[in-house]
């Protein structure tokens, strides 16, 4: 792929972001199902929901551009997501499941937030306000599900994990 502008790599970003939100909605129901934690699952559902609105904001931002929607393969969150089903298949209590299944999706929740980000000052830079305001919209909410992910750990998940140390 030939990027001779900061619009070719702009593009080129939205297209990997589009692949990896779609990823992530066929990978999340896999990890819903293996969680024991009620919070937790109630937080990755609501989660899952907001992914197919990020995918559908994408695809509002690609029309924008008078571009169609495509995705181009996203390795990087591929990775993170194989990373993610390996250890759902580890022989782990429930809690440290739960504690391991959290630390995966932060990965992929700050693998979206740097993304996000970049797209967003892209968009911002070259004068697309609409389409800065809808990935900051995205943006925003990559960043809340961290932080609630990040307070079930602490308040309540990883608590319970230590219990089997």
């Amino acid at each position: 792929m030939k990027l001779n502008s900061l619009h070719d790599l702009y593009l080129s970003e939205l297209k990997d972001l589009y692949s990896a939100e779609n990823q992530i909605i066929k990978a999340l129901p896999k990890v819903i199902e293996k969680t024991s934690s009620p919070e937790l699952r109630q937080a990755l559902e609501s989660h899952l929901e907001q992914t197919r609105a990020h995918a559908t904001r994408l695809e509002e931002v690609f029309q924008m551009h008078g571009e169609e929607p495509k995705k181009m393969k996203c390795k990087g969150i591929q990775g993170v997501l194989d990373e993610g089903e390996d250890v759902l298949g580890f022989d782990a209590t429930p809690d440290v499941r739960d504690a391991a299944i959290i630390s995966s999706c932060q990965r992929v929740e700050h693998y979206e937030i740097a993304a996000y980000g970049s797209v967003r000052t892209y968009a911002e830079q070259m004068g697309h306000d609409r389409a800065a305001a809808i990935l900051q919209q995205t943006l925003d909410e990559e960043k809340e599900a961290d932080e609630k992910l990040t307070d079930i750990a602490e308040s309540r998940v990883n608590i319970q994990a230590t219990r089997h140390a």
